[in-house]
C-alpha cells in the first residue's frame, strides 16, 4: 500500500521506489497522450519498459465533467478478459495494480509503435490497418455475444453514461434542441440492446501500429450493451477527417467501408439484421457530439469546418439513415463543398 498520490512525471520515480521497484534511479519517465480522462506515463530504463495509467476524477476539458475513478478497476479486469478472446499481442498485458491510487501498470507497445490517429491526420490511408481494426471488433463482439458471465461482470453502464451518454449524447440534445427528440430516442433504442461487450472508445487514437500489426488500448468505458456503438464510434472518426482533409474524403470513406466489412464478416448471424442500420443511427449523434459536445475534436478548429460537420450530422440525425452508404453520401456532399 502507498499513500494517496496524484501521479506526475516528477513524483513517479519516488513512487516506484516506495513500491520496491529495482533501481528506480535509472528510470526515465515521460507523459503519454492519455486523452482527457487519465494520467498515462511511460516508464523506461534498464530492462524495464511499461506504462502506468491512473484515472482522473475531473476530466481535462473546459466544461465540468466528473467521472467515477473506480472505472480503472473494470479496465484492469477487461484487459485480462480481452487477452483471452483476442489474438496474442492485440492488447497490453496487466502487470500489477495499486487500487488505493486508482492506477495500474501494463506492458508498453514496441518503441517504434505509432498512433493510428496521427497517421490518418498525416494523410496516410492504410486499408490493411482498417481491416485489422474491423476484424478485432468483429472478434470482440462474436466472442462475448449473449454471454451471461460477461453480462454479469460488465452489466453496470455507469462509466458509459458518465463518459459517453452524458457528455456526448445528452449534451448535444441540450445544446441542439432541433435534434433532441431523435437523440433521446437513440439513447433509449440503444439501451435495449444488451448483446455483447462494448469497448466504448474504439477510436483510431486507441490503436498503436508496429510492424503492420495493431494493438488496441484504453478499455475504461467497457460495458455490456450495444455493439453497434463501437462500429459507429470508429467510423465517425473517418468521417470527421473528411472535413479536415476533404481531398481525401473518397479514400477515407473507402477506409470506413473496409473497416465495417471486416467487422461485419465476423459477427454472429443474429447480429446481421440490426448491426448496419444501428451503426448508421449512431453516426449522426456521434458526429454532432464531437462538434458541440463536451469533447470536440481538436482538428476542426475553423468555424467553416465545424459548421460543415455539424450540418452533415444534423442531416443524418433527421434522416434516420437505414444504411452506411446514406451517411457516406451526406458526408461526401458536405465535404465536397469545402
Amino acid at each position: 500500500m502507498t499513500d494517496a498520490i496524484e501521479l506526475t512525471v516528477p513524483n513517479c520515480v519516488p513512487y516506484l521506489a516506495r513500491r520496491g521497484e529495482p533501481d528506480p534511479s535509472v528510470l526515465v519517465i515521460s507523459e503519454l497522450g492519455g486523452g482527457i480522462s487519465n494520467r498515462v506515463l511511460l516508464v523506461e530504463g534498464g530492462s524495464q519498459r511499461f506504462v502506468l495509467k491512473q484515472s482522473l476524477a475531473r476530466l481535462r476539458v473546459q466544461d465540468d465533467w466528473q467521472a467515477d475513478r473506480s472505472r480503472v478497476f473494470r479496465e484492469m479486469q477487461s484487459l485480462q478478459d480481452a487477452a483471452r478472446i483476442l489474438p496474442a499481442g492485440a492488447v497490453p498485458r496487466l502487470l500489477w495494480s495499486d487500487e488505493a491510487n486508482f492506477l495500474f501498470a501494463m506492458s508498453a507497445a514496441r518503441p517504434e509503435a505509432e498512433n493510428w490517429k496521427a497517421r490518418l491526420l498525416e494523410g496516410r490511408i492504410e486499408p490493411a490497418i482498417a481491416a485489422q481494426a474491423g476484424a478485432l471488433l468483429g472478434l470482440w463482439i462474436r466472442n462475448t455475444w449473449q454471454n451471461p458471465e460477461f453480462e454479469r461482470r460488465y452489466g453496470d453502464q455507469t462509466a458509459f453514461r458518465q463518459l459517453r451518454l452524458d457528455p456526448y449524447y445528452r449534451t448535444v440534445a441540450a445544446r441542439r434542441p432541433e435534434v433532441a427528440g431523435e437523440v433521446e430516442a437513440l439513447i433509449e433504442e440503444s439501451a435495449r440492446r444488451r448483446l455483447s461487450l462494448v469497448h466504448g472508445d474504439w477510436s483510431p487514437k486507441n490503436f498503436l501500429i508496429a510492424g503492420g500489426a495493431v494493438m488496441v488500448i484504453d478499455f475504461e468505458v467497457v460495458h455490456y450493451g450495444d455493439p453497434s456503438f463501437d462500429a459507429a464510434f470508429c467510423i465517425n472518426h473517418f468521417l470527421l477527417k473528411c472535413f479536415r482533409r476533404p481531398g481525401q474524403a473518397p479514400a477515407l470513406l473507402e477506409l470506413a467501408r473496409v473497416f465495417f466489412t471486416w467487422a461485419a464478416g465476423l459477427l454472429p448471424p443474429a447480429a446481421l439484421d440490426f448491426f448496419e442500420p444501428a451503426t448508421a443511427r449512431h453516426l449522426g449523434a456521434l458526429m454532432l457530439a464531437r462538434v458541440d459536445g463536451k469533447s470536440p475534436v481538436e482538428y476542426l478548429p475553423e468555424a467553416v469546418l465545424r459548421e460543415a460537420a455539424r450540418s452533415a450530422a444534423v442531416e443524418m440525425i433527421h434522416q434516420r439513415p437505414p444504411d452506411l452508404e446514406t451517411c457516406f453520401a451526406i458526408v461526401a456532399g458536405r465535404a465536397g463543398r469545402l
